[in-house]
Formats: structure tokens, C-alpha cells, sequence
């Protein structure tokens, strides 16, 4: 066997061992190409065919591939709950490569690859052909909306003879400007002097290190002169390097359409005014109810609803007031729309149940969910529950999951990708997350509403408030197509934006509000639902990254924001790093703690602060935790009223400080929360004071009552019991600390 994939798996920070590289070759220079062989061959040949545009005779060349190490879709070995078993088997086939002589342009390149077994067997790949591209000169191929700021001379476009491939430009960086904004970028707030791109991509922890993100956006502000920003208008990929190779300049390379056009939309004025004509276009948040400002309490061990309730239980024992609950492990694991243990006859057109196809066993995870629902809802707790678009296809599907996996495919409502002979056949998942599962197309309303239309009871007969849409980064794959005909280039960054506003129609034409709460997304996400920073461990360094999340999705116009706070994942946190991460998002849009699954292993890891307390020992978790979620609690009428300014002003309610002074860049991870406190968090271990810069105007410490003049820097004291927090003099927001000075 002997395997060439031209593109690769699709992702986007890695070549894999049996792909071309790049996939698009320029003219000039040479192009790597690559098989996956079985153990038995011992030898892999190909021939590479050059046939000019002009006619005339072609010529060929036979390139010796030699053994290489195998990678596939980024992953050498295995690890985290994202290994698989097709990783494994990647491993067990040997990779075989060579390089191409210089390549040329106005022609066609064909090549098809030989392999011979250790029995003298010869297998012959089919042909494959590319054509080598050219940079060229093209002003005509950006087109600027608003005030032109593009270099002169610096428009060009990646051409191979037949169509564009790519599209690149420079706009000026004067010295103090900054760049700022993408997305969610964990790393840091100020990108000046980095490059950077926009994919949509499951970054496993460490995103700060990694430099990858969930949440990205080809959008930026430009602070620090006279104050603009931009967005390359595409749903493409976007490249951008920020005065890294030259300082006085932003150099910007875009993926594009067979037309090699991109549009540019340029803006002027301060942070607000910038990020207001960008919402003008992509949309603004929708108003969610008060109730998502209240603490969000989470397990993924919470997987029984004897458990669920024992921890809302302990909330109120320890008088720790919660909000919502997320429930991850409620579902059979397979549909991802029936409870655990739930009875009922399958549905073999995969046509929706109703909650009264379902019988629950009193002797079940679940025995009465209905009933849950209604008790949760007379304790003034939400309920949300977890979600996957995908269809999952191992181990081998049955009952339900079967026929689902029928109809969706009888119902044409999956993504498609091509096949060997060039037909369309439903997309596998290539991620490292339920792995080759199906994919059902939530940017298409009909397949949207199919698969929302059988979770419908869960919201209308059962009462669910809300769902965790998690996972939305599964497209991989420039060759996918999808129901309206586009490829994966232009539409797999859009997917986690639908996929989150399916699941808003849904709740809504239920009477709900279209509370979900995604960690993907990208341009276009500003108008659907509440977003968490993704997983990360417990360590300070994620919470400084997490913090820097924040802020970055906050100036790119995502109001409903949060994490986990002190992280989801490995062994729990120090009582001084959850007591901080658990100040810290007091002060946050959204305030929830969760758990990765440790399968019920002893010490138990979850992130619950009589876990925390009990765990670590420190006897001062339980009564700080309880302190400022109380405080939170008066917090929730603040930040209502906020978040309402927020959407009619566009300045952002997790507000970074350059939003009120372009010149604040020195100031750490601070920030504005709504329009009269400031917030400056204790990100490191045994800090016992930090410095703060005020604004202008005046300002009172809602702890001490001390009043300090802004436009200057303080030194506040930071005893565990504090995080630093700033008042307006005169706010009607001081009231709520009262209690605690």
C-alpha cells in the first residue's frame, strides 16, 4: 500500500509525511513530495513530468524517494484524552520522500509514484499534477474600503497560470503604534514585532506557548499614533507579520479565491470607533439574561444525576451561591442527544424523539431528568448541557447512532469531501477528537435545523437553558465541500459561528434566550452566545495567558467571556492560585469552574473549592471563595447594566486600559470592567503588592475607601483576601462592596 494525499490532512501548522509541500509550489524554488508505505516496501520511485503551456516536447525526471520519519496530522506520539488509535497506525507505516529539481511556471507538472515490496510486488500510485505559481505585480487585487493605507507596489498575487492562489500586501507601522486584536490570543496583548495567522484550530493547552487559538480573527487595531485598524475581509486563512522582518511595516498574505481579489476594510479613529465599524459589518452581541453574570459550576465527573445534585447540595451547605450548572457526561456517549441509560425504540429514519419515547431506570445515571430540570429550576439554577457536532463512528455505530448515521447521509445534510476517483463522499473527522466521525454541515440551515431538531426536546420538554457548544474545530481540509458548494478554504473557519447559531435559533424558538457557550469561533461570533478560553492546566502561566484571552476577544468585540478558572486540567491548583484565579473572575463576564475527567481516581480533581480546601489544606479557600461569590452576586446588577451599555456603545465590558489611553501598554494584564471599576489581578505566586495604573479622574480603593488621583501609578498591597480593584469616586457601584471593606 503506498498513500499520497497533495494537501495533506489539512492541518494547518503541519506537513505530513505523505503530502506535497507546499501544496501550492512556487516557481524557483523545489517542492517535497511524500507516501506512506506499508512495512513491506522497499523502495519508492516517481516520476515527475513537466508539460509546457507552449506544446512541444515535455520532459521527465524519476526521483528516489528515501525513508523518512512519519508524521501525521502534527501528532509523533500520543498523549492527553486527544490520542487515538489512528495516530497509532499512522506510526506502524514507513514515510518515503524526495525533493523536486527547481520548478517552472507555464506549465503543468504530473507525477504518479512507484513502490516496490521485499516480494519484488510493484504498485503504482494514480497520476497527480500540480502547476508552480509566481508572485507577481497586481494592485488591482486589493481593494481597499475606506482611508487607502497600502503600500505602493506592495499588492501582489500567487499566480500559476490558470488560477490565484494567494494575495499579499504591507500597510505602514509607524514607530509607538501597536497591533492588537485577532481574536482570542492568549500569548500576549501586543503583537508588535510577531506573526501571527488566523485558523480555527483545537490547541490542546498551552496556547500561550503554542500561539495558536480556538477564537481567531484577520481584524486588528492599530493604537498608539493616530489610531486605526482593519480586517481582511475573507473566512479564509490570513498570515500576518507584524513589523517582525521589517518594524516600519505590517506585512499581510491571504489564502484566495480562483479571482485573486481580497478586500480590505480599513478604519479610523479611536479603539471604540474602530471596533464599532468593524461590528457595524460582522454583528454585535445579543443581550443575554442576568443570569449568566452568577458563578457557573462544572465536573466532567458529574456524570450521574445523583452526583449533579449532591454538588449543588454542597453549594448551598457551604453557602457558595451558583448560577448555572454545565452537565458534560450526561449523554450516552454516542448520539449525544439521550441520556445515559435512557430506554426507547430507535428511530430508524432518524427522525426526532420526544421526551416521552424515553423511559429513565430508577436504578440509572439518570433517573429522572425532567425532574432534575424542575428542582435545579426552583433552586434559581440554569441548566446546560454539553454538546459535539459530530457524528461519532467508532467503535462501529449501532442502534440509534446508526441510523442517524444513515439518515444523514439518505438526508444529505453532512459535509462531503472527495474521494480517490474525484466523488464526493461524507467527511471524516482528522482531528485527534473522535476521530473519523461524520460532520453535519451547520452552516446550511436544513442540515442545521435537522440536527438541532432532534435535541428539541431537551430544550422544550425537559427544560434545558442553555448548551456547551464544544468542539467546533473539526473541519480540517482545504478540499472539503459543503452543502452550498464552497470549499473547506473558505467555509471551515466559518463552521463554529453557525455551529453556535443553530443551537441559538433553536433555544430561542423555544422561548429561550440563545444562551451557548462556545470556545471556538471566528469572525461573526460576536453575535452568538458566551465563549469560555478552551483547556488549559492549573499553572500561573495559564492564568496569565487566560487573562490576556480575555482581553484580546474583548477588543475584538466578544462581550460574554471566561474560562476555567485556575484551569480544567492535571493535578488541582494550589489554595493560593485557585483563591487568585477565583478574585480574577469575580471581575470577568462570565465566572465558572470545571474539571477535566480523571476516571473517578482518588484524590479527586475536581475544582470545586471544598475539593480545593480539602485537598490543599489551606482553611482559607472555602470562606474567600464564599466572599467574593457573594459579592459577585451584588456584582450582577452592575454588570446587567453594563454589558446593555456595552452592545449600544461598542466599548468592550472586559475592557483592555489603550480603549481609554492609547498610551497604556506597560500596564500588565488590567483592565476596565464596565464603566467604573478597574481590575488589576494577581498573577503571580506570593505577590505581595503590584503596581497600578489609574486612568484620569479619580479613583477609590473599594477595599480600603483610599482615594487616589489617576493618570499615575500606585502600589497597592495584596493580601490574600484582596486583588486590587478600583472604583470611580462616586459610582453606584461601590455600594456592592460595602460589606466587604
Amino acid at each position: 500500500m503506498i498513500r499520497h494525499r497533495p494537501a495533506g490532512s489539512g492541518h494547518p501548522y503541519s506537513v505530513d509525511t505523505e503530502q506535497r509541500h507546499p501544496v501550492v509550489p512556487e516557481a524557483g524554488r523545489t517542492a517535497t513530495l511524500g507516501v506512506r508505505a506499508d512495512g513491506a516496501v522497499t523502495a519508492v520511485t516517481c516520476v515527475l513530468e513537466w508539460l509546457p503551456d507552449a506544446g512541444g516536447a515535455g520532459e521527465s525526471v524519476e526521483l528516489t524517494l528515501e525513508p523518512v520519519a512519519t508524521t501525521s496530522r502534527g501528532r509523533l506520539t500520543d498523549g492527553g484524552h486527544l490520542a487515538s488509535a489512528q495516530s497509532r497506525r499512522a506510526r506502524a507505516v514507513g514515510g518515503w520522500q524526495a525533493t523536486t529539481p527547481v520548478l517552472r511556471s507555464g506549465g503543468t507538472y504530473r507525477y504518479r509514484f512507484t513502490a516496490v515490496s521485499g516480494q519484488g510486488r510493484t504498485e503504482r500510485s494514480r497520476t497527480f499534477a500540480f502547476r508552480a505559481a509566481t508572485w507577481e505585480d497586481a494592485p488591482e487585487a486589493l481593494i481597499e474600503h475606506g482611508r487607502a493605507r497600502a503600500l505602493a507596489g506592495s499588492v501582489q498575487r500567487l499566480h500559476d497560470g490558470e488560477r490565484a492562489w494567494r494575495v499579499r500586501f504591507a500597510l505602514p507601522l509607524a514607530p509607538g503604534e501597536h497591533v492588537t486584536g485577532f481574536g482570542e490570543r492568549f500569548d500576549t496583548l501586543d503583537h508588535t514585532g510577531a506573526v501571527l495567522d488566523s485558523v480555527v484550530f483545537e490547541q490542546y493547552k498551552s496556547q500561550g506557548a503554542e500561539r495558536k487559538t480556538y477564537l481567531p480573527m484577520p481584524f486588528a487595531h492599530v493604537v498608539g499614533g493616530e489610531g486605526w485598524g482593519f480586517h481582511v475581509d475573507t473566512t479564509r486563512r490570513v498570515w500576518f507579520d507584524l513589523g517582525r522582518t521589517h518594524a516600519d511595516r505590517i506585512e499581510v498574505e491571504a489564502e484566495a479565491g480562483p479571482d485573486g481579489v481580497l478586500d480590505l476594510r480599513l478604519f479610523d479613529g479611536t479603539p471604540t470607533e474602530v471596533l464599532g465599524a468593524f461590528l457595524d459589518r460582522v454583528g454585535r452581541a445579543e443581550e443575554l439574561p442576568g443570569w449568566v453574570f452568577r458563578l457557573w459550576a462544572s465536573g466532567n465527573e458529574w456524570n450521574t444525576q445523583a452526583e449533579v445534585m449532591r454538588q449543588m447540595d454542597l453549594h448551598a451547605a457551604h453557602d457558595i451561591p451558583v448560577g448555572s450548572v454545565v452537565i458534560e457526561a450526561w449523554s450516552d456517549e454516542s448520539t449525544f442527544t439521550a441520556f445515559r441509560d435512557a430506554r426507547y425504540e430507535v428511530s430508524h429514519d432518524g427522525a426526532p424523539h420526544r421526551l416521552g419515547d424515553f423511559t429513565f431506570p430508577a436504578e440509572g445515571a439518570w433517573p429522572d431528568p425532567k425532574g432534575m430540570a424542575d428542582e435545579l429550576h426552583r433552586r434559581d439554577i440554569r441548566l446546560h448541557l454539553w454538546q459535539i457536532p459530530l457524528l461519532k463512528m467508532r467503535p462501529h455505530p449501532s442502534g440509534q447512532l446508526s441510523a442517524d448515521a444513515r439518515a444523514a447521509i439518505a438526508e444529505d445534510v453532512l459535509i462531503r469531501e472527495p474521494d480517490a476517483r474525484g466523488a464526493l463522499r461524507p467527511y471524516r473527522n482528522r482531528g485527534w477528537w473522535f476521530p473519523l466521525s461524520l460532520m453535519p454541515d451547520l452552516t446550511d440551515a436544513r442540515a442545521a435545523d435537522w440536527w438541532t431538531e432532534k435535541r428539541r426536546y431537551l430544550v422544550e420538554e425537559i427544560g434545558v437553558d442553555g448548551f456547551k457548544t464544544d468542539g467546533g474545530e473539526h473541519a480540517w481540509g482545504a478540499e472539503l465541500v459543503y452543502l452550498d458548494g464552497r470549499g473547506g478554504d473558505e467555509k471551515n473557519n466559518t463552521f463554529p459561528v453557525a455551529y453556535a447559531d443553530a443551537y441559538g435559533r433553536l433555544l430561542r424558538s423555544a422561548g429561550k434566550a440563545p444562551v451557548t457557550f462556545s470556545r471556538a469561533g471566528f469572525t461573526g461570533s460576536q453575535a452568538h452566545g458566551a465563549f469560555w478560553a478552551g483547556d488549559e492546566n492549573s499553572t500561573w502561566e495559564a492564568f496569565a495567558w487566560s487573562m490576556n484571552a480575555g482581553l484580546s476577544a474583548a477588543a475584538s468585540g466578544i462581550v460574554y467571556w471566561g474560562w476555567d478558572i485556575a484551569g480544567f486540567s492535571g493535578e488541582i491548583p494550589d489554595a493560593e492560585l485557585y483563591i487568585r484565579a477565583f478574585q480574577a473572575s469575580t471581575f470577568v463576564p462570565i465566572m465558572q469552574y470545571h474539571s477535566e475527567f480523571n476516571h473517578h481516581r482518588t484524590p479527586s480533581r475536581d475544582r470545586t473549592p471544598w475539593n480545593i480546601a480539602e485537598r490543599t489544606g489551606d482553611e482559607r479557600v472555602l470562606p474567600l471563595v464564599r466572599s467574593f461569590t457573594h459579592l459577585r452576586e451584588r456584582l450582577v446588577p452592575y454588570l446587567e447594566a453594563a454589558a446593555r451599555e456595552t452592545i449600544a456603545t461598542d466599548r468592550p465590558l472586559m475592557r483592555p486600559l489603550f480603549f481609554d489611553d492609547p498610551q497604556a501598554w506597560d500596564t500588565g494584564a488590567q483592565w476596565m470592567l464596565g464603566a467604573d471599576l478597574l481590575v488589576a489581578p494577581v498573577l503571580e505566586p506570593g505577590a505581595t503588592s503590584v503596581e497600578v495604573w489609574l486612568p484620569e479622574g479619580s479613583w477609590v480603593d473599594v477595599w480600603s475607601g483610599a482615594t487616589h488621583d489617576g493618570a499615575r501609578r500606585v502600589r497597592v498591597e495584596t493580601p490574600i483576601e484582596r486583588i486590587p480593584v478600583f472604583a470611580r469616586a462616586g459610582a453606584e457601584v461601590l455600594r456592592a462592596f460595602a460589606s466587604e471593606a
